[in-house]
This record gives C-alpha cells, structure tokens and sequence, in this order.
C-alpha cells in the first residue's frame, strides 16, 4: 500500500486532522551539473516539493511528535546534501523541544548524483539521531518498501522501535546490485520484513492504516510519568490471601507439575489481563515465540517488559540466542528512556541443539546477566512458572523479585537432576523436594522477594490470580520508580553479593 502513498499522504494517516506543521525551508541550493539540476527539476514538478524528505510536528492521539517522511517519487527517496541537513535540523529541532521523534524512511540509499559527499552526510544524521536518543526522547522508526543502503544501514534502523511494511523490501545492497556483484541472484525473501521481524531485527511488521493506532499506543507508554503507588483501601486492589503455613505450602513437586498444566497464565495472559495499555512487539520465531516483548502501563506505571512464553498452543518453547539478543537489546532502550524493566520467567530451559551450540546461547546468557545486573533503570523480575537452567537466570537478575506461589527453579528439571545423581529420572519427586526449588525456598535464599499465593493453582483461577499478580508488580513498580538511582543500584549490588546464604 505504502508504495502509492507520498510523504504528505503518510503523514496525514497519522497525524491528527489539521495538526501538521511543516518545519522545512526552501531549497535555495543548485548543483553545477546540468543534468542533475534537470533531474532535480523533474523530481520536484512531479511530487510537488522541492527534496526527497518532508519533516515537521504534528499530533498522534492529542500528543505532539516530530516526524520526518521520505518521498519516494523523489529521485527513489535518495539522500544528497540537501535532504541530510533537512533531516539532520529536523532531529536537532525534535530534541531541543523534547518531543519524541518518528522517522518515516523509504529510500534507495545515498544520491550516488552527489556521492561520497552525500554518502558521508550519513554520519552526520546518524549523529543528530544519537544526540536525541542520549536525551532519554522517544525514536521510532517506520520503514517503508524499499529501506536500502545507507538509510538501513544508519538512521532507519536506530530506533528505539523499528516498525516495518508489511512485504516491505529492507536490507543493505539493492538485489540488482548484489547479481552484478556476486554473479548470483540474492533469494526473494532475505531482505522481506517479515523475515527481519522472525529474526528480531524489526520489533513489529505494522501496515499503514494500522499505525497510527500503534504510535499511539506506544507514545502514550513512552511518554507516561509513573504515578504514585495505588493505595491500598482501593477498592479495585483484589484481596490477597495470607502467607501459607508451612503445612500449605505446596509440595515442590506438584508444583512443578502444575507449572506444567497447558491452562496455566503465560505472559501473554498476564499482559492482556492485567494492563490499561499493551503493545505487543513481535520476537525472534514470530509472534508465537518463546519471548514475549511488549510495551505496558500497569495501574498507572508504565513499563518495558520481556517475558518467557512457555508453551504456544500444545508445543513447548525453547529459549533460544535470538531472544537473548532481543533481551539486551529491549533492556538497553527500557534504560536510554528512563523506563523500568519487567522481565517474566516462564521456560523449560534454554534451546539444546548443534546449532544453539554455535549461536553462542550460553555466550547470551552471560551477556543477558551482565547487561541486566548493570541496567540503571529498575528492574523487576517476575517468576511465573518454570525456571528452568541457564534460560531462566538469564531474565532473574533484579531489583526485586516476585514469584507465583508455584513457581520455581532449578539447574536442571527435576527429571534431568535425577538421570545425573541417579542416572535415571525416576527419582525426580524426591529431588525437586530436597533441591529447594519452590517459590517459598528462593524467598529463603534472598531471591524471591514476595510470594503471590495460587489457590491452589493459577490454571483454577486465571483471572484472580492475574489479579494479584498484576497489582503485586504495579505497586513493586511504584516502590522501584520512587527510590533514588544511587540507592537502588546500591542496594542491588548488595542483594546479589548475599544470595544464596540462606538469609531469612
């Protein structure tokens, strides 16, 4: 669709009626070459402006934005010298109001009229962009069919949010290029949207009538101040059983089946149930992934949140290298934004296999710790199931932890422990019992911070146990925002220093 819509078409998609106010001056410049000023001549009847680019400000659902649209009519959406230093002032305009910023590209790349003077002009984009991320402001970017070369390689793709036409060629070298380079034709689907989104390169394939409903929503999480913790005489904050006797608590093993049950809440549930605003971002495997990725506002307090979905339909979901490169790459925008972290564990380990091996998913994980014990934003990691091996550490490290009252974790399942202590897993009752895995001996270790009760399994009740669990990370949320940067990393240091010394 987006091939037939120009700039102006696009952006009045988006913005609200009447609200669009163009930032760009004229175009006084002219180069020497007769042909190109020809070209240039041709390029400007035919669209009805003078450079390959439209910027401005504009409202989305009552919020003011700045946006910058490619017109592709326009010699291919090139980028000479001109349209860089309209690109480049409209960034450094965005980022001195402080408005969050939406780049709409669809390009062949550098103006190669223009060459390296234009191709070097990247850099200076590229720049203007970094000064307005390490602002803490919103950068979204939208790219459209085609999104080639220097523009892929540079300020289309550093957006905090990557969205993408559906179908939408996006990659490095033009296919023509790439024969008359390689002598081979490049396969049709390398360089499709869809193929980047299953690899976690674009965050959501959206179409165009479609996003301005989701600009909208992930402005307004982007956008949100945290509000104050909710009290607790609300009438909306469901009752909360209190703390099982060790008597109630439930046996590890039977917990560990029912972390299994293929009606427990996986994250997916507990997001749509329990927020007020969710975009859901799309993960390495599609959108049936085992990582949740979404933007949330929970009773007021607006969050970044990546989460382990367990099972998809009756198959389970093993955590591969990709989500944990979507991990670190979603904790690292949570930080530049000022956002907390939500991190939801939920696996039966991560991927096992030759081809994991050689992905580094152990690499990944060491990564994924480091990034997140590092992160100055909060971060607030939630134990909802099974916390299998290395895939579940890998999201645990936290400000605070809460975990379902079945939840658990281990090194290794149950059965997995029993094949090496007894070489077969026939033994593995007794060993989730004598391991300590249960919710209520990580609280004893200096893990769990808060045990939400399941009465007695959250497959029962899902509503009222999302319930709970919701409000219980809302008002952590609101704890976390409230206290000092300095405090809290302090604080952090010391709580992962002390684990497992079996501090009650």
């Amino acid at each position: 669709m987006s091939m037939s819509l120009t700039a102006h078409q696009l952006i009045g998609l988006l913005v609200d009626p009447g609200s669009f106010v163009s930032w760009d001056d004229p175009v006084t410049a002219e180069p020497r070459d007769a042909e190109y000023r020809a070209s240039l001549a041709r390029a400007r009847e035919r669209t009805g402006i003078d450079e390959a680019v439209v910027t401005g400000i504009g409202r989305i659902g009552g919020g003011q934005a700045a946006l910058i649209a490619s017109e592709f009519g326009f010699l291919g959406g090139s980028i000479g010298v001109a349209t860089a230093e309209r690109i480049t002032r409209a960034v450094e305009q965005a980022t001195a109001a402080r408005l969050p910023l939406i780049a709409l590209p669809v390009s062949g790349g550098t103006r190669m009229q223009e060459g390296s003077a234009a191709f070097l002009c990247m850099l200076r984009i590229t720049a203007a962009v970094q000064a307005h991320r390490a602002a803490g402001l919103p950068y979204l970017t939208y790219l459209r069919n085609p999104t080639m070369g220097g523009v892929f390689a540079s300020w289309g793709t550093l957006g905090h949010l990557v969205f993408a036409e559906p179908g939408a060629r996006l990659g490095f070298l033009g296919p023509r290029v790439y024969e008359e380079l390689r002598g081979v034709q490049l396969p049709p689907d390398v360089q499709r949207a869809e193929t980047l989104a299953e690899r976690g390169l674009v965050d959501a394939v959206v179409a165009p009538e479609e996003l301005r409903e989701v600009l909208r929503r992930s402005l307004s999480v982007l956008t949100r101040r945290a509000l104050p913790s909710p009290s607790p005489s609300s009438s909306s904050v469901p009752p909360v059983p209190g703390p099982p006797t060790p008597a109630e608590r439930p046996d590890p093993w039977e917990a560990v089946l029912r972390t299994r049950h293929p009606d427990r809440p996986g994250t997916r549930e507990l997001l749509r149930r329990t927020t007020e605003e969710l975009v859901l971002l799309d993960s390495p495997g599609g959108r049936d992934g085992a990582l949740v990725r979404a933007l949330a506002v929970l009773d007021g307090q607006p969050a970044v949140v990546v989460g382990q979905q367990r099972r998809a339909g009756a198959q389970e979901r093993p955590f591969t290298a990709a989500d944990l490169r979507s991990v670190r790459r979603t904790a690292r925008f949570a930080e530049q934004l000022g956002l907390p972290l939500v991190t939801v564990v939920d696996t039966a380990g991560a991927e096992l296999s030759v081809q994991a091996e050689l992905d580094g998913v152990a690499v990944e994980i060491a990564h994924c710790l480091t990034t997140l014990l590092s992160l100055r934003t909060p971060v607030l990691a939630v134990l909802l199931g099974q916390g299998s091996g290395g895939g579940a550490l890998a999201l645990l490290p936290a400000d605070r932890v809460l975990a379902a009252g079945n939840a658990w974790l281990a090194p290794l399942p149950p059965e997995g422990a029993s094949a090496i202590v007894h070489r077969d897993g026939s033994h593995a009752p007794e060993l989730a019992r004598a391991q300590g895995i249960g919710a209520h001996d990580l609280a004893a270790v200096g893990l769990v911070d808060t045990v939400i009760p399941e009465l007695p399994d959250a497959a029962d009740e899902p509503a009222a146990f999302c319930a709970r669990l919701g409000h219980a990370v809302s008002t952590a949320l609101a704890t976390l925002t409230a206290t000092s940067t300095s405090e809290r990393l302090t604080a952090r240091t010391t709580r992962h220093r002390r684990l497992g010394d079996f501090v009650v």
